[in-house]
């Protein structure tokens, strides 16, 4: 079917405040109107220097870029804390760090915040491999900063450019706060660490022997800068910054356009802050969300009864259950939020525990056989909610949306509805063996679960700039005006909003 005609919240407020130079207010739910911060930030000037323009990776390696690269101190910092930025170039060179905060900005995606430099550096040495194939960096401070307090919330990228050869990578952080917002927008650094490869083959995946393993006694740190990214597609943007750009940056774009009231956070504040998910009405789990300790599934659990809603814009989310070790700001894999045989495609995992809590009693639907393949967004239930407003009917599709990795099995919990659902495929037209299921479940305080069961869902948002689309198995195919309605459609129902 035709994709039906969509003005979108932007656009009617262009309409609505034409001749005036700013936006004063955002009516965000429903008949109250307040202004929100996030739309005063996107007022501020965007510019597009953020992207990378000159980027080289190792041949050998494949993953890093040692002309320059660098990691942070903290992967989550309040305004007032202190920020070490830990920078290698080689040969040694005096080298900028100049830091944007990303968001929308009129499409420009970023903002100029700070500038350092021209700093010095030397060639820092590479870590020795140690116990569980740990690599923990112990790098010379290249500069500090204490984070302003007029930085709201968000994710921050600092550019690295070496004056050298003007080579770039980035670091990345996010500065969090502890104020009430409509939405918490958790980033999966956990995940991003686990897939990190730096400075080659030393991800959670490499047990020395296989690239892909899938067992206990690997250990992974955060004092490292991180690599490209090292699986689905060739992304630039991910030297020095993640997954950040792959899957999460085009749902943060969108959401920022459309003035959403979002404050910003990390795992590892999922983790160690239960109380902190209770501010806000909506919890968001965006793109590729694999890995999560028994803590942050507790923590996320009881946010829920009390009354949270939560959207698991994601897929293979809450999969690989992991312990932290603060002494190397790092953390293993210990076992699997799923039943025993639930993945069969990786036979390592069979050596890992298999215990409840499973991923789909907190999710909806979890991580099951074969775990990667693709899909249309096909319509099961047109009389829901969120397809208000989308002109969907049943069977209707938005091709190639689910991806890479989707979640199935869904749990029997009261009142769960599955409103999309098919068969994957190995590659149009293939079915593997799997099937999806997209799902709704009621909370105990009139909230919700939303479990959108893709990595891929932010593709059908936004495409911002430097965004590279994702192809494997089947191919999204961008922005649709439909998934931008169930979006909102959730997020103003999170909110307090009719749907």
């Amino acid at each position: 079917m035709s994709k039906p005609e969509f003005i979108d919240r932007r656009t009617l407020l262009k309409g609505a405040v034409a001749g005036s130079m700013a936006l004063s207010s955002l009516d965000l739910i429903g008949a109250e109107k307040r202004r929100s911060a996030i739309v005063e930030e996107n007022q501020r000037e965007g510019t597009r220097d953020w992207l990378l323009t000159n980027t080289r990776i190792d041949p050998e390696t494949k993953y890093r870029s040692p002309a320059i690269e660098g990691y942070c101190s903290h992967t989550s910092i309040r305004a007032g804390e202190t920020l070490r930025f830990f920078v290698s170039t080689n040969p040694a060179a005096t080298f900028t760090l100049d830091i944007f905060r990303m968001g929308y900005y009129g499409g420009a995606g970023g903002r100029l915040v700070k500038q350092l430099g021209p700093l010095n550096s030397e060639t820092m040495s590479d870590p020795e491999v140690g116990p569980k194939r740990l690599r923990n960096c112990q790098w010379d401070v290249s500069a500090e900063l204490t984070i302003p307090n007029d930085w709201l919330s968000g994710v921050y990228v600092g550019k690295l450019t070496s004056a050298a050869d003007g080579l770039q990578s980035y670091v990345i952080f996010i500065v969090r706060d502890d104020r009430p917002a409509d939405l918490l927008f958790q980033c999966s650094d956990h995940t991003w660490q686990a897939y990190n490869r730096w400075p080659s083959q030393f991800a959670l995946y490499d047990d020395g022997k296989s690239e892909w393993y899938w067992g206990g006694n690997v250990q992974v740190s955060f004092n490292r800068p991180y690599g490209k990214y090292c699986q689905i597609l060739d992304q630039p943007l991910s030297t020095g910054s993640g997954e950040f750009f792959l899957w999460e940056f085009p749902f943060v774009y969108w959401m920022e356009s459309q003035g959403y009231d979002v404050s910003y956070l990390s795992n590892q504040d999922t983790h160690h802050d239960a109380k902190g998910l209770l501010r806000a009405r909506g919890f968001l789990s965006v793109g590729h969300d694999e890995y999560w300790t028994l803590e942050m599934f507790r923590n996320v659990q009881q946010a829920i009864a009390a009354g949270v809603s939560v959207g698991f814009f994601s897929g293979n989310a809450v999969c690989g259950r992991i312990l932290l070790d603060a002494e190397v700001r790092g953390f293993e894999r210990k076992g699997v939020f799923g039943p025993p045989g639930g993945t069969r495609e990786f036979d390592n995992m069979s050596t890992l525990p298999h215990e409840r809590p499973y991923a789909n009693e907190l999710i909806g639907a979890h991580s099951t056989g074969p775990v990667t393949g693709g899909a249309d967004w096909v319509c099961s239930l047109p009389e829901h909610w969120i397809y208000k407003n989308t002109g969907m009917k049943k069977d209707d599709a938005v091709p190639g949306l689910i991806g890479w990795e989707w979640h199935g099995d869904p749990a029997p919990i009261k009142g769960l509805e599955v409103v999309a659902t098919s068969p994957t495929q190995s590659s149009p037209g293939k079915p593997n063996g799997g099937q999806y299921t997209a799902t709704v479940y009621p909370g105990p305080k009139n909230n919700f679960v939303f479990n959108a069961s893709t990595c891929w869902w932010a593709d059908g948002l936004s495409e911002p700039p430097g965004y590279v689309r994702p192809a494997a198995y089947m191919t999204p195919q961008g922005p649709d005006a439909r998934i931008q309605q169930i979006t909102r459609n959730i997020l103003d129902k999170m909110i307090g909003g009719s749907t």
